[in-house]
C-alpha cells in the first residue's frame, strides 16, 4: 500500500506543469480557431477558449502575486475571461505557455498552498483535450505527479477516505484522511477515472467500482 507523501516536493507541480506544457501548447497551436469556440463538458457553459483564457489568467496572477479579495471565484474567473475577449487565440496560448513555465518557481517556494492550482491547470489541460479528441486527457506524462500531488492535498483537506486499486498501477494508494472508525472507501478502476470523479469531471460511461463513499463525496473543486 503507498501511503500518501507527507514530505512536499516543492518540485512536483513545476513537473506537472511543464508535462502538460509540452504535450498541450503544440496541441493548440496546431488547431484551427473554430475548436477554440467547441462547448467544454468538463466546464459547462465555457468553450474551450473560455478554459484556456481562465488557465492563462490564473498563472498570471500567480506570477504576478495578485490574489485580491475573492480571487478564483466565479465571479473573478469570469472577469479574468471578460478582460481576454479581445484577444486572439494565439495571445492567450501564448499567456498560457509563459504561465506555465513561469509559475513553477513561484509555486514551489509557496509552501504549499497553491499546488492545488498546478493540480487544477492539469485537470483543465485534460478539459480541453478531451474536447478537441486528443489522448491523455486526465492521464498522459503527468499522472504519476497528478496523483501524488492528489493525494497530498486530498489528506490535508481531511478528505473521505479512500484505498485505491488503479488499474494503471501495481500499488494501491490510500487518498483522503486516515480511516477512523471503520474501513476506507474502496475504488477500482482506472486512474483518470478517478481523476475524473475527484475532479467533478463527465464519466462518460467508464467501467470502475466505488464502494463506501458517494460520487459527489471525492470531489475536491465543487
Amino acid at each position: 500500500m503507498t501511503e500518501t507523501q507527507e514530505v512536499r516536493d516543492p518540485e512536483l507541480p513545476g513537473r506537472l506543469l511543464a508535462a502538460e506544457r509540452d504535450a498541450l501548447v503544440p496541441l493548440l497551436r496546431a488547431r484551427p480557431d473554430a475548436d477554440f469556440a467547441l462547448p467544454s463538458a468538463g466546464c459547462p457553459g465555457w468553450t474551450v477558449r473560455d478554459v484556456l483564457a481562465h488557465c492563462s489568467a490564473a498563472l498570471t496572477r500567480v506570477v504576478e502575486n495578485r490574489f485580491e479579495a475573492g480571487v478564483f471565484s466565479p465571479e473573478s474567473n469570469e472577469r479574468d475571461i471578460a478582460e481576454r475577449a479581445g484577444w486572439t487565440n494565439a495571445r492567450i496560448v501564448d499567456e498560457l505557455e509563459r504561465g506555465m513555465t513561469e509559475a513553477a518557481a513561484v509555486i514551489a517556494g509557496a509552501d504549499g498552498w497553491l499546488d492545488v492550482i498546478a493540480l487544477g491547470e492539469w485537470v483543465h489541460a485534460g478539459d480541453v483535450r478531451e474536447v478537441l479528441g486528443a489522448p491523455g486527457a486526465y492521464a498522459g506524462a503527468g499522472l504519476p505527479d497528478a496523483l501524488t500531488l492528489l493525494a497530498r492535498i486530498t489528506r490535508q483537506k481531511e478528505h473521505v477516505p479512500l484505498h485505491a486499486d488503479l488499474d494503471d498501477l501495481d500499488e494501491p494508494l490510500r487518498f483522503g484522511a486516515v480511516a477512523a472508525g471503520g474501513p476506507p472507501a474502496r475504488y477500482i478502476g482506472d486512474a483518470a477515472t478517478l481523476v475524473r470523479l475527484y475532479a467533478g469531471r463527465p464519466l462518460n460511461g467508464a467501467s470502475y467500482e466505488l464502494a463506501g463513499a458517494r460520487e459527489e463525496e471525492l470531489n475536491i473543486f465543487g
